[in-house]
């Protein structure tokens, strides 16, 4: 039985602003965040005082205002949760940490967004984000670690989770195979990809070859090992057949996978504690 240790923080409000913008591949940018001006870097409110230590630890970033530009940070509440701003509309979404880092004396912060065709204001902030912008990042509230014991370990997910995939791979012990099932755009480079995630043994599927491609190959993996762990990350439609499958076919219990969807085709702002299935809710 794997067990992943669990750790819990305020979800302090940072207020940042965007110091880099990089295009990754195609619909994929990365923003590396430091301080906003005149931000005390001593201060819990400051991006040096962030901790994600878990491969999958995410913020709740809040943007502006898309139709004003104005940014409606959040508050701190008297019982530790996050209290919005009033008067404003107040636009947030949950990412992933891809990386944090000091240099040269500053805080930085990478977060990865996918740009989506006609997608929702997030993806519209992302396409044109540029230096100097600001936005705020809430949390990590909670961390989940690696678990102990894994000997081997098995990635199944999309753009969306690459990010935390990339962790994972830094995260478990170099003499830990991994393998990487995952499913891109056609607008997603294979190479970046394979970058992104090292020395894992890495599957592409591409999206535009239908729907269903995720369950058929980790199927085709067939018996797991007993020490072998399985995170799958990604939209929650393609997932709800995969733990599926990991569950009814390959026989793995809840503590030998990690399966959570990141967004649902038609559905905008997807509340991570949501069921991948509402007819499973399991």
């Amino acid at each position: 039985m794997f067990d992943r240790p669990r750790t819990s923080s305020q979800p302090v409000p940072r207020r940042a602003r965007v110091h880099a913008v990089r295009a990754l591949t195609g619909t994929m940018v990365r923003t590396t965040l430091r301080d906003a001006d005149g931000a005390d870097p001593a201060a819990p409110s400051s991006l040096a005082a962030l901790r994600a230590p878990g491969p999958e630890d995410h913020v709740k970033v809040f943007l502006p205002d898309p139709a004003t530009g104005a940014l409606h940070a959040p508050t701190l509440a008297p019982d530790g949760g996050l209290q919005r701003a009033t008067g404003g509309v107040s636009v947030s979404r949950e990412m992933t940490v891809r990386a944090t880092r000091t240099v040269d004396g500053a805080a930085e912060v990478d977060v990865d967004w996918v740009r989506h065709d006609g997608g929702g204001p997030a993806s519209a902030w992302a396409a044109r984000a540029a230096v100097g912008d600001e936005i705020v990042l809430a949390g990590p509230a909670s961390s989940l670690g690696v678990p102990t014991g894994i000997g081997r370990l098995t990635l199944v997910v999309d753009e969306t989770g690459l990010p935390a995939a990339a962790r994972w791979v830094d995260a478990v012990g170099a003499d830990v195979p991994v393998t990487a099932i995952v499913e891109i755009g056609d607008d997603v480079d294979e190479s970046f990809v394979e970058a992104e995630l090292g020395r894992a043994d890495v599957e592409i599927l591409y999206r535009t070859d239908g729907p269903g491609q995720m369950v058929e190959s980790v199927r085709s993996l067939g018996a797991l090992d007993d020490d072998e762990y399985v995170v799958a990350l990604g939209e929650a439609g393609e997932l709800a057949a995969v733990r599926r499958c990991l569950r009814q076919d390959l026989g793995l219990g809840r503590d030998r996978a990690t399966v959570a969807g990141y967004w649902r085709r038609g559905t905008v702002n997807l509340d991570p504690d949501a069921p991948l299935d509402p007819a499973d809710p399991d």
